[in-house]
């Protein structure tokens, strides 16, 4: 009883239910739009449910698919961090990528890994702590997602099998990318707490979540980047799309 019950009590449900019975007593179509806005934004079932259409959306482009066979070349996208730190994302982007090298089928020989960071330093002491067999190249490749895409264009065979290492909020932008410039790759995505469905009661129709709200911001934040891109080209990302 007490788990179903105290949610109700959180400052944001409370907040949910003030604005219901304002909307009740003033009947004023603002109250209502923000009402719908606020529940639609928070609402955990909902949110899941978005979720799951982007996992779903995502891997059924046949891009972030378990590995058939070895790649040539893991290609790890950077993401941030300073020369004496790593980010959240970065370290789970090479547990990603040390996990699939432990996987591979000629585990025992070499595998050659591409990143592309400002800060290489860091990403290189955490692989080599974890992996031996590795050759490794880092560099920097660019500001953003598209300008490292332009600079892999030209420095990659694309006739080569990549698998490109990104976070799972990242995928979706990647794999247009991965189609536009006609590599041939898989993407493996490093799993967040982002894509994580949220636990679900039966209160879960009625009651709000903040963290569903940092979801939503990284999923608009990957379709508007993708959108300016594909709009503004290079003039406003440094890389022209086609």
């Amino acid at each position: 009883m007490k788990d179903l019950l105290e949610p109700f009590l959180y400052p944001h449900n409370i907040l949910l239910y003030g604005l219901l019975l304002a909307c009740i007593c003033y009947r004023k179509k603002g109250l209502w739009l923000l009402l719908v806005f606020y529940y639609l934004m928070g609402n955990t079932f909902i949110a899941n449910q978005v979720r799951h259409w982007y996992i779903s959306n995502t891997t059924q482009q046949r891009l972030i698919l378990p590995l058939q066979s070895d790649p040539v070349l893991y290609v790890v996208l950077g993401c941030g961090g300073s020369a004496q730190q790593l980010p959240a994302c970065a370290t789970a982007r090479l547990q990603q990528l040390s996990k699939e090298l432990a996987q591979r089928s000629n585990a025992d020989l070499p595998a050659t890994v591409l990143i592309t960071t400002r800060y290489c330093q860091p990403y290189l002491d955490y692989l080599q702590q974890r992996v031996t067999q590795l050759a490794v190249d880092c560099y920097d490749a660019g500001d953003n997602t598209y300008q490292e895409f332009s600079s892999l264009a030209m420095r990659l065979d694309k006739t080569q099998s990549l698998r490109f290492i990104t976070s799972d909020f990242h995928s979706w932008r990647v794999s247009k990318l991965v189609a536009e410039y006609q590599f041939n790759a898989t993407i493996g995505a490093a799993s967040t707490q982002t894509f994580r469905a949220v636990n679900c009661g039966l209160n879960c129709m009625f009651t709000v979540n903040l963290t569903n709200l940092d979801f939503y911001s990284k999923l608009m934040a990957e379709f508007s980047s993708y959108a300016v891109y594909r709009l503004g080209g290079e003039r406003l990302t440094g890389a022209a799309s086609d």
